[in-house]
């Protein structure tokens, strides 16, 4: 899994048309320091944070050769990223320590370019853009659905005799289910995620509680009963699926909806704003939580419907508000609108038709439901 969601740097420094750098010049950190050794924990957010003003901007100066691109693990603890300020454009580089000087002489660390090289280490200890640990259950638990496939989501009719819920183990019996897929996701039953200014429904958020896995199809369909038969006869019923519990991380009972399990795509995290103005709000934030910040997933509306992709960074601003007008301090005159003010970024991660999950990177004020995202 952690392979899966690692967000690689393979290809993304190159940067495409979609993904141009920004008008605006790449503006340096206060006191960017010329050096800095990558550290366990590091992302590349992160370190180029310390660089950099827009630290997600990090694709526009990372200066890699082709060897260096084709290898999907780059960056390692312990290497040395190196700031060249000697073009017109700051440009961030790998390099590797010299020690200068020897035997009485002070010890002066240099650096010289990183030239291509095997570099034996674990695979888990490559960089990633973003906290992998925390976005891990938004890629392969948690998903919106369409009214489509809420309505087709396999329905958990019974469970095993003796048994209110049922965990690990366990039996339970649903329909309809396709006995194509043999592996499925168990979720509550989907509440409906709307956007908090208009209303419009723009999906169901679904909340992942197991899986489970097909040991026997359904029985066949009923056959149709003209109108008297059905008068005549109590209604036939179809056998249900048997389905066997793998996991659960809460008790898994009745009405409990089941959709084919999905495997998270490889995906590697490359931030860039929109190519084309997006305004959009947040309308949820997990955790069972009214506020969010730093770290806090949350959903917006904007979709792929709103040609959204993975990777790009939306600027927060608070929700517009309405302030009360005095005109000598005692009597209220009006309302006057109050300037919305940028209180973030967030990165979007994984995108779905009409809403998208985001990650907020950085926060100076909470996040509240009904803030405005747009391009940063």
């Amino acid at each position: 899994m952690m392979r899966i969601i690692s967000a690689l740097l393979a290809g993304v420094v190159m940067l495409a048309p979609g993904m141009a750098a920004a008008a605006d010049p790449v503006r340096l950190a206060d006191n960017a320091p010329d050096s800095y050794t990558v550290t366990a924990g590091d992302t590349l957010w992160g370190i180029s944070a310390r660089f950099l003003q827009d630290p997600w901007r990090w694709p526009d100066v990372w200066k890699l050769n082709k060897d260096e691109i084709r290898n999907p693990h780059l960056i390692y603890p312990g290497q040395l990223v190196v700031l060249d300020r000697s073009g017109p454009v700051p440009v961030l580089k790998l390099g590797r320590q010299l020690s200068q000087g020897g035997q009485g002489l002070p010890n002066r660390s240099l650096y010289e370019k990183r030239f291509p090289q095997v570099h034996s280490s674990n695979l888990e200890e490559a960089l990633r853009t973003i906290p992998a640990r925390i976005i891990e259950p938004f890629l392969s638990d948690s998903r919106i659905v369409n009214s489509e496939e809420e309505q087709g989501a396999g329905v958990i009719v019974s469970v095993q005799e003796g048994r209110v819920y049922s965990g690990p183990g366990d039996l339970i019996y649903a329909l309809p289910i396709n006995q194509e897929h043999r592996q499925w996701s168990v979720f509550r039953e989907a509440k409906p995620l709307v956007e908090p200014v208009t209303g419009e429904r723009l999906g169901y958020e679904a909340s992942f509680v197991g899986t489970a896995q097909l040991t026997a199809p359904a029985g066949p369909e009923p056959e149709a009963q003209s109108f008297w038969q059905s008068l005549w006869n109590s209604k036939p019923r179809q056998e249900p699926a048997t389905l066997q519990v793998l996991t659960a991380k809460a008790e898994i009972g009745l009405r409990d909806r089941l959709l084919p399990s999905s495997t998270p795509e490889l995906i590697s995290y490359a931030p860039h704003a929109p190519a084309q103005p997006v305004e959009g709000r947040v309308v949820s934030v997990h955790g069972g939580v009214a506020q969010a910040g730093r770290y806090s997933v949350v959903s917006i509306g904007l979709g792929a419907r709103d040609n959204m992709e993975v990777g790009h960074v939306l600027a927060i601003h608070r929700s517009q508000k309405r302030l009360a007008k005095f005109d000598d301090g005692s009597r209220s005159t009006g309302n006057i609108a109050q300037p919305q003010q940028r209180t973030g970024l967030a990165l979007v991660f994984r995108v779905f038709e009409r809403a998208s999950y985001a990650l907020i990177m950085e926060s100076s004020e909470v996040v509240n439901v009904a803030d405005v995202v747009r391009n940063p």
